[in-house]
């Protein structure tokens, strides 16, 4: 399994939250966002990231869970999820957890993998994370 480490440097294109009034300061948070991906491993370097998420945060702490695809220069997609948790502590949103490929185009149809990321937004509308792991493409797939 090839390994890999990388960077999203992505803007939230849309963001909605809701106050819930449960107990006090829980929010549930909706968005999607947009990246350009550098990456180690040149199957993954230089693309679209895109993500679509929620976060359940209460108090500055929770858990968030979403989706992201990867369009590729040739056309092809790698697709997955990601869950960890998410932090707010003095205006900073910092989030940390895992990803994971379920499905691909092309030929990264029947992709498999895993890995790691940490991240902080810079701004209301930006976000850096970093992340790190391995993939395996489909026996009979031919990489680029």
């Amino acid at each position: 399994m090839p390994n890999f480490t990388g960077q999203i440097k992505g803007r939230t294109e849309t963001r909605s939250t809701v106050s819930l009034n449960d107990i006090p300061e829980h929010e549930l948070m909706l968005s999607s966002s947009t990246a350009t991906q550098t990456c180690s491993d040149p199957q993954f370097n230089s693309h679209r990231h895109s993500s679509w998420g929620t976060a359940d945060v209460t108090k500055g702490h929770g858990t968030q869970h979403g989706y992201f695809a990867n369009d590729h220069a040739n056309g092809d997609r790698s697709c997955g999820t990601y869950e960890g948790k998410v932090s707010i502590v003095n205006g900073q949103v910092s989030m940390e957890g895992t990803w994971k490929y379920t499905h691909g185009t092309g030929q990264f149809s029947g992709i498999t993998g895993n890995g790691k990321f940490k991240g902080r937004q810079t701004s209301m509308t930006e976000s850096e994370v970093t992340f790190e792991g391995s993939y395996q493409l489909k026996s009979g797939t031919r990489a680029a």
